[in-house]
């Protein structure tokens, strides 16, 4: 967005529809998918820096986190002040039925751009009413020489009338799902298993519950985008002699992509990471990850892995499972998986403290067994 240019399109029901639209018309100069969101911001500040224009950083209100450095600290009027306008998806809102992680973030969504003293509107959900909001958005960005906040609610925006363009990393790949299953038989029941947000987390218990599994050692990481690695290595920090398993995904790998060399430099022989590489964020609507651009396995080497692979068939999965096994870790596994999930994907029926719950009592059980059958940890 141009500075003082607002387009009045009926665009896209949440920010996924949002995205979608932007991926579909504007080109890449234009529309760039970041690694989290305070890097987004710092795009906008450099767009700023070298053109004097006003950008625009759309995010859901759960990654306010990951901006509140930037905006605070380089964006603030009081600071380098520059303007832009932030596009918040308002996931949680109060009286809305969500999950418990962003009830509790849009419960405080409010109360923490007040803190941040960020002036903030919420869109109306006519189009007139819209493009008066945002307008009355970006003059408030140039008088204040910082950012402005608009929250969108649940379903304001329509569904798009076009899909993003996307083209398959690799063609006549399995779904993530068949591979998630190949991959938790070939791990076995007795590791522990930490798995990352979004549709990974929720095909995982789906499997356990069909299979009627009620001991498994697994962590669902239902929010916290990009951080299950950095649970897992906790875990296994503080489990010696024990497997741990992080199940992530190549937007979650980039997003904090340090944790590679701290995982490299922690040498655990008990950690193991499977990404599962589908090019897109599947949850905001499958818009592009930068993962083409980067040899996953050679940068985990890079920093300080033991063992890397990339596999593409499900046949491959076994024995990639038992090839890092066999070397010790820190190792990883690149498994190639198509994008997508099956639209009746159930969530979990257990609640996140449920889950920490079942996931400590379960781990401390196989290790106080494993004691017993072995000798001192």
């Amino acid at each position: 967005m141009r500075s003082g240019e607002v387009s009045c399109h009926q665009i896209p029901k949440v920010l996924k529809n949002l995205g979608t639209y932007f991926a579909a018309e504007l080109p890449k100069d234009r529309h760039v998918i970041t690694a989290n969101e305070g890097a987004a911001v710092g795009m906008v500040i450099g767009h700023h820096l070298r053109t004097g224009e006003i950008a625009t950083v759309y995010m859901q209100n759960s990654g306010i986190g990951n901006a509140i450095k930037p905006l605070l600290s380089l964006a603030d009027p009081d600071v380098y002040s520059i303007p832009m306008v932030l596009i918040v998806g308002w996931r949680g809102r109060p009286g809305e039925n969500d999950e418990p992680q962003h009830l509790k973030q849009g419960r405080v969504t409010e109360s923490l751009l007040s803190a941040m003293e960020l002036p903030y509107f919420t869109l109306p959900r006519d189009v007139q009413g819209g493009c008066a909001v945002v307008q009355h958005a970006v003059d408030i960005a140039k008088a204040r020489q910082g950012p402005v906040v608009v929250l969108v609610e649940k379903d304001t925006f329509d569904h798009p009338r076009i899909d993003a363009p996307f083209t398959a990393l690799v063609p006549d790949l399995p779904s993530r799902e068949e591979a998630l299953h190949a991959v938790v038989d070939a791990v076995g029941r007795g590791a522990a298993i930490v798995a990352a947000t979004g549709m990974l987390s929720r095909e995982l218990f789906e499997y356990r519950a069909v299979n009627s599994v009620v001991d498994a050692l697994d962590f669902l990481t239902v929010g916290g985008m990009g951080h299950a690695s950095s649970i897992a290595l906790g875990v296994a920090l503080r489990q010696p002699g024990h497997d741990v398993w992080c199940l992530d995904g190549d937007g979650a790998l980039l997003m904090h992509a340090g944790t590679l060399a701290v995982a490299g430099q922690l040498a655990l022989h008990s950690f193991f990471h499977v990404v599962f590489n589908n090019g897109v964020h599947d949850s905001m609507g499958g818009q592009a990850t930068a993962i083409g651009n980067v040899d996953v396995a050679a940068l985990a080497l890079a920093a300080g892995y033991r063992n890397a692979l990339s596999i593409q068939g499900l046949g491959e999965i076994a024995p990639a499972v038992e090839d890092v096994r066999s070397s010790l870790g820190p190792a990883l596994i690149e498994v190639m998986v198509r994008p997508g999930a099956r639209p009746d994907l159930s969530r979990p029926l257990t609640t996140p403290v449920q889950n920490k719950g079942h996931f400590m009592a379960n781990v401390n059980r196989a290790a106080a067994r494993s004691t017993q059958n072995w000798g001192p940890l």
